[in-house]
């Protein structure tokens, strides 16, 4: 059994996990703990695309039902793409509420990206469409500055509402830049998702970055540049943020291009 995304056939069908990941699967008690405290809805919620060279940062948002449980569900990082494909729209049946929020390559340019990674969690948790009463974050920093977050570190492998936020988060952004690889060809979008490797590096030394690259980056140096400015955060002085200077910058503007939007149900906010 399948559905069609972009083009391809997708199974719906969750594989039998591999031995190496089948053992201790994320469970409840980190929700339980905080639902006995009562706060009666909680959101599990984690990130992707931090390390990535193009692209959004994503933060997928997760609230577990009390009475049901889903199975298979690991971490995303320990699941094959036809894994976590298989399980998007079992966690989506699954859960109380989702959502993914998203900051653009534009935004995480302009904020840095510790602040467009809370800018994403704030949209995820804006897009959940309830009040909640607790969050819980993967690692050890609190992205979300919720009255009531708790860190754990190995979340994504513990808690089953943080691991489900990390297939939400991952598929979704996956399937955007699989979507974009058909306006940015060069640098093969659809395999490595905007993420290191090197036929990205060679695409970007080759036709220089696109309209969806993180301009900022230090990995930016040296590059061949075709037109798309160099963007730079303005300093205290108000130094323009492009590299180019006026008399050049307005020769080639940046391509028009609407950023990432969330998702909420899978429907565009």
């Amino acid at each position: 059994m399948g559905i069609s995304i972009l083009g391809r056939v997708v199974t719906t069908t969750v594989p039998r996990l591999r031995k190496s990941i089948a053992a201790r699967p994320p469970g409840l008690k980190a929700e339980r703990e905080m639902w006995e405290a009562g706060r009666e809805v909680v959101a599990g919620m984690d990130e992707v695309g931090r390390g990535a060279w193009a692209g959004p940062i994503t933060v997928g948002a997760v609230v577990a039902p009390r009475n049901r449980r889903v199975y298979k569900v690991r971490d995303s990082k320990l699941l094959k793409p036809s894994e976590r494909e298989a399980l998007f729209d079992r966690i989506v049946g699954w859960c109380a509420a989702w959502a993914v929020g998203h900051a653009s390559a534009a935004e995480c340019d302009r904020l840095g990206m510790s602040d467009a990674q809370r800018l994403a969690a704030r949209r995820a948790l804006s897009g959940l469409g309830v009040p909640v009463d607790g969050v819980l974050v993967d690692g050890r920093w609190d992205f979300v500055g919720h009255r009531s977050t708790r860190r754990i570190v190995g979340g994504d492998r513990t808690s089953l509402s943080i691991a489900a936020a990390s297939v939400l988060a991952k598929v979704t952004r996956d399937r955007m830049m699989i979507n974009e690889s058909s306006c940015f060809p060069a640098y093969n979008f659809e395999d490595n998702k905007g993420y290191p490797c090197p036929v990205h590096r060679a695409a970007l030394h080759a036709v220089g970055p696109s309209a969806i690259h993180r301009r900022s980056w230090v990995f930016m140096e040296g590059l061949v540049w075709t037109g798309v400015p160099r963007y730079r955060r303005p300093d205290s002085q108000g130094v323009l943020p492009f590299e180019d200077s006026p008399s050049r910058a307005h020769l080639f503007p940046p391509p028009a291009r609407a950023g990432p939007t969330n998702n909420v149900g899978g429907r565009p906010l």
